[in-house]
């Protein structure tokens, strides 16, 4: 348990606080703008197309759950028939990901949502929430969950207790700097310095 006051990072890592999120009722879906997208599921989604689609959503943000995993574990998740990948298409063109987890019983964890750079602000966001309630909830779950962080998109947590989602722990992560270990470009998320490198 930290104790009151200011830590040390670690050269070479980052640091975030952590909050973690449920919904234990469908949330209503909330008005959305009229959009011509469409949601795909992908069956046994390649790891080389997934990861492609993890970088171009998650890099801004600093994601790297799924880049240091080995391939074999990697393969297998997308493999499990319980991990439901579905990509956001705009226009032909692959614009976001959604990745909902229903390994655990009668939950569902939203793993991975996001937009490419550029698709923030027009109403997909929205769009694609709406759509990700109700194919949770249309598993018969008794639990849907999440957690963002504060390297996420500044509006992620307002957006996620907007949809329904109440926060309901806290951690701090540390962790090494993706960028640093050659997971991310060293020029990702320039929001964030690099320090230790």
């Amino acid at each position: 348990m930290l104790e009151d006051g200011l830590h040390g990072v670690p050269a070479g890592h980052t640091a975030s606080v952590v909050t973690h999120l449920e919904m234990l009722e469908e949330a209503p879906q909330r008005p959305e703008a009229d959009l011509a997208l469409e949601l795909v599921r992908v069956e046994r989604p390649g790891p080389d197309w997934y990861l492609d689609l993890f970088r171009a959503v998650g890099a801004p943000w600093l994601w790297f759950g799924r880049l240091g995993m080995a391939r074999a574990d990697l393969e297998a998740l997308l493999n499990d028939a319980r991990v439901h990948v579905h990509v956001l298409r705009d226009k032909g063109r692959d614009a976001g990901l959604l990745e909902l987890d229903f390994r655990v019983p009668g939950e569902c964890e939203l793993a991975y949502f996001g937009l490419v750079p550029g698709g923030v602000g027009g109403g997909a966001g929205r769009w694609l929430m709406n759509r990700a309630i109700g194919l949770a909830w249309g598993q018969g779950i008794g639990r849907f969950h999440v957690h963002t962080c504060t390297l996420d998109h500044p509006a992620a947590l307002d957006f996620y207790c907007r949809s329904g989602f109440v926060p309901f722990r806290r951690e701090v992560e540390i962790a090494p700097d993706p960028r640093l270990i050659g997971l991310l470009a060293r020029d990702a998320a320039p929001q964030v310095p690099l320090i230790g490198g």
